[in-house]
């Protein structure tokens, strides 16, 4: 399901509506240049900026593919997230469609695709190439689909070669200039919020105007849950009740935070870029949120700081990252399976986690950056255990806004958390498919 987050976190340049559908039907209507159909040519589409680690590892992956395949050109087309998002049923539909696509996961996108008839069933080549021994359950999550379009089981209808989780990021300078601890457990990070708020410090940066709201609350409640409530809510093997023990406990102790200071009032209208930079700013100690900030905090942040998994809770945020489809009309689908095989071999992995992205299957030992390494474990430690619990909005359309809305509601105190809670059942029960 497409975010804020994504579009936040990339920066991604995108073309009007207008003017690439314009492309597309000269193109379907009047042929293409472009090689479709010669067997001495893939044609690629992705998203990924050039120097985010995604980027740099899939060139390299281009290099790799070319060097084993002679004679073989790799057509990188460059498509803005939103261009492809806006557009592929469209484009997939027609003769246009490239070999092989990133394409964001989830019911609404990859699923929907799916369901269309759009995307190649990758089954056979996921068993034949092992790429299912790659990839921890729940990153395969996203990767399955049922026929109703619903992840989690069902064919292979995509193949994600990097994932994403979230995490507590940690202004180190600014926990030694006022006399703080790091804190290793839930019990020490609340003791140095209030630290913090006694020093006239806010310690958490948030946004209440997009997710980072949003999930402080879930990672609350995921705090408090454990696999079977998480299918429950994202793949609907169950019923979810938003007045249980979790939800109630997760709305409760934001409600509160706000109370404390912990989190500002404040913050209710800012946006994620917002939260990101007054981190790097080193205004605010604490951070809560994704390994997208990774590499731009690698660069940016200009003070000591490192990172940990959030303390006394054995489930995150977090999924397998956008996949690798191959449209139902892709001229080239065995060279679309070979660069798939490539970005998930080692090579292209370790370089992977070595640039500030995480690999699903890298080899920890050969990353050389402390910071890297330690993501691709804390990774690893989560994958090992079942940790990824998805994202509060993902299980149906239009839920990612009533969870802005009805969050900022509770942080001004407009709402309170028995409301609050009602409100997202009412929004969930409304969305969910009957199955």
């Amino acid at each position: 399901m497409l975010t804020a987050r994504r579009r936040t976190a990339r920066r991604l340049t995108t073309l009007t509506a207008a003017a690439l559908c314009g492309a597309l039907l000269l193109s379907a209507c009047g042929g293409s240049d472009s090689g479709s159909g010669d067997a001495k040519t893939l044609r690629l589409w992705h998203y990924e900026g050039p120097d985010s680690a995604m980027g740099v590892a899939w060139n390299a992956a281009i290099k790799e593919f070319e060097a084993q395949h002679p004679g073989v050109q790799v057509k990188f087309e460059e498509k803005g997230f939103e261009q492809i998002q806006k557009t592929a049923p469209m484009v997939l539909n027609s003769s246009d469609a490239p070999d092989l696509m990133e394409y964001n996961k989830g019911n609404a996108t990859a699923g929907q695709l799916s369901k269309q008839g759009l995307l190649t069933d990758l089954g056979a080549e996921v068993t034949a190439r092992g790429w299912d021994k790659k990839l921890s359950a729940a990153v395969a999550t996203t990767s399955r689909y049922d026929a109703n379009g619903v992840m989690g089981s069902g064919k292979w209808y995509g193949v994600p070669d990097y994932a994403e989780y979230t995490m507590v990021f940690y202004n180190k300078d600014l926990f030694a200039k006022y006399g703080i601890a790091r804190p290793k457990t839930f019990d020490e990070l609340t003791a140095a919020m209030d630290a913090f708020v006694k020093k006239g410090v806010t310690p958490l940066a948030n946004a209440g105007a997009e997710y980072v709201a949003q999930q402080y609350l879930y990672q609350l409640a995921l705090s408090k849950a454990d696999r079977s409530w998480v299918d429950s809510y994202q793949l609907y093997q169950g019923k979810t009740d938003f007045h249980d023990p979790a939800w109630t406990y997760a709305a409760d102790t934001f409600a509160d935070w706000v109370r404390k200071g912990y989190i500002s009032k404040k913050s209710t209208g800012t946006k994620a870029e917002d939260a990101g930079v007054s981190w790097i700013q080193g205004k605010a100690p604490i951070l809560f949120s994704g390994s997208w900030w990774y590499g731009r905090f690698q660069s940016e942040a200009k003070f000591d700081w490192d990172s940990g998994l959030w303390p006394g809770s054995e489930l995150t945020l977090g999924s397998g990252g956008n996949l690798w489809v191959v449209p139902k009309n892709a001229k080239n689908k065995e060279l679309a399976y070979d660069f798939i095989d490539i970005t998930l071999s080692k090579k292209i992995q370790n370089l992977l986690g070595d640039k500030g992205g995480v690999p699903v299957a890298a080899d920890a030992s050969a990353v050389t950056d402390p910071r890297a390494k330690a993501l691709i474990e804390n990774f690893n430690a989560l994958s090992d255990r079942d940790g990824l619990a998805f994202y509060p909005d993902w299980p149906v359309n239009g839920f990612y806004d009533v969870l802005v809305s009805e969050t900022q509601k509770l942080m001004t105190g407009a709402e309170k958390p028995d409301g609050y809670l009602s409100a997202l059942q009412k929004a969930y029960d409304k969305g969910v498919p009957q199955r």
